[in-house]
């Protein structure tokens, strides 16, 4: 049965070269030692200087007043821009202030202190946290088919959550709700 792989007799520690397999070895491991050896960064004789003194911008310092600072005034020379970014970046600046000139809302949250289809409930609960928390302003709305009170305009849920955590020891139900706020 052949399998494709020859086989090879060892018949003498000697190769055909003339070099015995342990001074094989003892090559070897020299030769590696040497080329790991080679490898390690080079260290400078001496450290690297360079004297940048002569690139530096010249700068006048005066004093004027104990009261005012000091006014630095340099005497570089304007560089020429090449690539300047900024008309690009105006204009997008100013695409998205006509954008918030036009906007009327903004999204945000409310905390809602009831909902459900009773006006006196409605009106009971907003006169009820007008008495508990007076610095708080409670709004009460309709929307079909139910009443909502609600309390604060927040821009954040974090800029709510103090309202909130007060609110919810008087009004168990008070919830955080997303509502569009009106800016303008």
């Amino acid at each position: 049965m052949n399998t494709g792989y020859r086989k090879i007799e060892v018949k003498s520690q000697k190769s055909e070269v003339g070099i015995s397999v342990s001074d094989f070895h003892i090559l070897t491991s020299i030769f590696f030692f040497l080329w790991i050896t080679s490898c390690q960064a080079q260290r400078p004789t001496k450290p690297y200087y360079e004297d940048l003194s002569s690139l530096r911008p010249k700068v006048n310092v005066e004093t004027i007043s104990p009261k005012d600072s000091l006014r630095v005034k340099s005497q570089a020379p304007s560089v020429p821009v090449q690539f300047a970014v900024n008309e690009k970046v105006d204009a997008i600046l100013d695409s998205i202030d006509k954008f918030n000139l036009t906007r009327k809302f903004v999204d945000g949250h409310t905390i809602q202190i009831y909902s459900g289809q009773k006006k006196e409930e409605a009106l009971n609960t907003k006169t009820k946290m007008s008495e508990l928390i007076p610095d708080l302003k409670a709004n009460v709305q309709y929307q079909q088919p139910k009443f909502r009170v609600t309390v604060g305009k927040y821009f954040t849920r974090l800029e709510a959550q103090r309202d909130l955590y007060r609110l919810k020891r008087v009004f168990a139900n008070a919830i955080l709700v997303p509502e569009r706020i009106m800016i303008r």
